[in-house]
């Protein structure tokens, strides 16, 4: 059976990953000044902070809609036996809503809610891939992301709140103060939504490291087949801090390094980086 995964653009799979498991994606739209671009296609991240940094106002991001999906899917569904696509989580954006109204104009499309972000996404779209290469027919599949989605872990920690101070998710003032105090604050997507759930302070490369060992020493619930490493124009030192905690924590078999995209990293910032992975 011919089984088809595609996914929004916000899962930010590197294109070796795209090429290797024949996935396809439907790009966001970056709402940059007067331009509507597409993520991954016409805008990556560091269109965005050049232009923020220039003067621009902060872009703002919007989903495809109904007739985009609808186009997006028909040459699949006719190619293929079965199209699973994977979505940005729901309380995320409206890509979950149209992708599902464009799916009922075919008999063999089906939409799973990642319930996450960035490559919290991406974990499932890539365990969609190897299910259907292991040949497990679409109805399993999506039941097993279903449960999946519940237990992938995403979580990073920002350089700076400026970005996400311009994109109107906090306050200037707090950035204004998290800046002034080094605060670097660690986020996590829980129950489907984005929560700030620890602030270091100090220099990156130090809460970086914090960061790492206070999210996986002492655990026996992690599964340690795959682990996500993401980042958006990694400070020097991090990405080594991140590296050396995985080590000697996390103990996984492979370690897959990925760009944060234009969609996440326009709100999140440069300097942004985190791990994804799953709980047993």
């Amino acid at each position: 059976m011919k089984i088809k995964i595609t996914a929004d653009s916000t899962c930010d799979l590197s294109e070796t990953l795209l090429r290797q498991w024949n996935i396809s994606l439907i790009p966001m739209h970056i709402l940059m000044g007067e331009e509507s671009l597409l993520d991954g296609v016409t805008v990556r991240p560091a269109d965005v902070f050049t232009h923020v940094q220039n003067g621009g106002k902060m872009p703002k991001s919007a989903a495809p809609n109904l007739v985009e999906y609808t186009d997006f899917f028909a040459p699949f569904a006719k190619d293929y036996d079965a199209v699973i696509h994977i979505c940005v989580g729901s309380k995320f954006s409206s890509c979950c809503q149209n992708a599902k109204l464009a799916a009922q104009e075919f008999g063999n499309v089906s939409v799973v809610d990642s319930e996450n972000i960035c490559t919290g996404q991406g974990y499932l779209v890539l365990r969609a891939a190897k299910l259907a290469a292991d040949g497990l027919p679409p109805r399993n599949i999506c039941m097993r992301l279903q449960a999946l989605a519940k237990k992938v872990d995403l979580s990073f920690v920002l350089n700076q709140l400026d970005y996400m101070a311009k994109s109107g998710r906090c306050s200037g003032v707090l950035a204004f103060g998290a800046n002034i105090l080094g605060i670097k604050p660690s986020l996590a997507v829980i129950d489907g939504e984005l929560k700030v759930v620890k602030k270091y302070r100090g220099q990156l490369p130090i809460c970086v490291g914090k960061y790492i060992t206070e999210k996986l020493a002492d655990r026996d619930d992690i599964d340690t087949s795959v682990v996500f490493l993401s980042s958006c124009q990694p400070k020097p030192g991090c990405l080594e801090a991140v590296k050396a905690g995985l080590a000697q924590y996390g103990k996984f078999e492979q370690i897959i390094e990925t760009d944060i995209g234009t969609t996440i990293g326009g709100y999140s910032g440069p300097g942004t980086i985190g791990i994804v992975f799953a709980t047993k």
